[in-house]
């Protein structure tokens, strides 16, 4: 694997956006148990790649897109026949401001008003600073700090440094329901703080970049080659392949690899690769397709889809 950087990490005090709280003069409240549907979490892909990357993750009470790449109508519409509404959703993450993760940021929050941008303060002047974008996006944004967690809706989620050349670039640790969502796409190495986050998850989304063969006897530039292979670049098949199976344990249920090249990798590659590692660990790795076969795997690893969106996926707690 290429080199890993160390990350020093430091307690913070936690933030909370967006839940209420009680004034002196209120009454308490109870809050009735949750019932099993309220306490599943939802998942979709919308667009994984260069050509535009968002997802969706949420609960009952409210979703979130993470990144911005894809049309905001694309992304209604996507919802819509998923049985999800854009009115769901309550914030948009942003992992860093390469146009394939921020193109349509401000069409989405200015189409959806009731929407807030959630980033750090470099990524939003990175997003100023390098695209023709509204300095308007300013009135939508509620600043995030790395490894300060916040609180959206059910969602606790802590940003987390990765390795890329961005402006400013992070991955996700989101948690809701005891259940943990972790994404890192756009990384050239697995850090320590990234494996910290990443091995705690119940679902992973990775990127798995490109196959290396492809990359050098492919089209690209020799320097784009090169960008591409540093550890502020891309993973490759290889390198997501070990740190999964380096992470596997019977917590972690679904690997989702992202932002597959469209010259420089294949869906059949990434996850042949991973899938004939985690083979030869010993593990039964399943299609995430929901079939009784898929069901009696160890882990369900699937590649998401360049274009199109994902099925609607629905993660059950454990305890109901």
């Amino acid at each position: 694997m290429k080199q890993q950087k160390k990350i020093l990490f430091q307690d913070h005090p936690q933030l909370d956006f967006g839940w209420p709280t009680a004034s002196r003069n209120t009454q308490p409240v109870v809050i009735p148990p949750a019932s099993a549907s309220d306490r599943n979490i939802d998942f979709m892909s919308l667009g994984s790649g260069s050509s535009g990357n968002c997802c969706y993750i949420g609960t009952a009470a409210g979703g979130l897109l993470i990144d911005a790449g894809v049309r905001a109508d694309v992304v209604e519409e996507s919802l819509m026949k998923a049985g999800l509404s854009i009115d769901n959703v309550k914030g948009i993450l942003l992992t860093h401001d390469h146009a394939d993760h921020i193109k349509y940021v401000y069409t989405l929050l200015r189409t959806y008003r009731h929407i807030r941008l959630f980033c750090t303060n470099r990524v939003l002047n990175g997003l100023l600073r390098r695209h023709s974008i509204s300095k308007r996006v300013k009135e939508y944004h509620t600043p995030i700090f790395k490894e300060i967690p916040f609180k959206v809706t059910d969602f606790e989620i802590t940003a987390f440094e990765v390795p890329h050349d961005g402006s400013d670039n992070m991955g996700f640790h989101l948690e809701a329901n005891g259940r943990r969502f972790v994404m890192a796409t756009d990384l050239g190495a697995v850090t320590d703080r990234a494996r910290y986050y990443m091995s705690r998850a119940n679902y992973l989304m990775i990127e798995a970049n490109y196959d290396l063969q492809m990359l050098r006897m492919g089209r690209y530039p020799e320097y784009l080659k090169a960008r591409i292979q540093t550890t502020h670049g891309h993973l490759d098949n290889v390198d997501t392949a070990a740190f999964v199976a380096e992470i596997m344990n019977p917590g972690l249920e679904y690997v989702f690899l992202c932002h597959l090249s469209a010259d420089n990798n294949t869906p059949a590659k990434a996850v042949g690769t991973v899938e004939g590692t985690l083979v030869k660990s010993g593990y039964k790795v399943g299609d995430a397709s929901g079939s009784l076969q898929d069901r009696a795997s160890d882990v369900h690893l699937m590649a998401l889809p360049r274009y199109e969106p994902s099925r609607r996926f629905v993660f059950r707690s454990k305890d109901t």
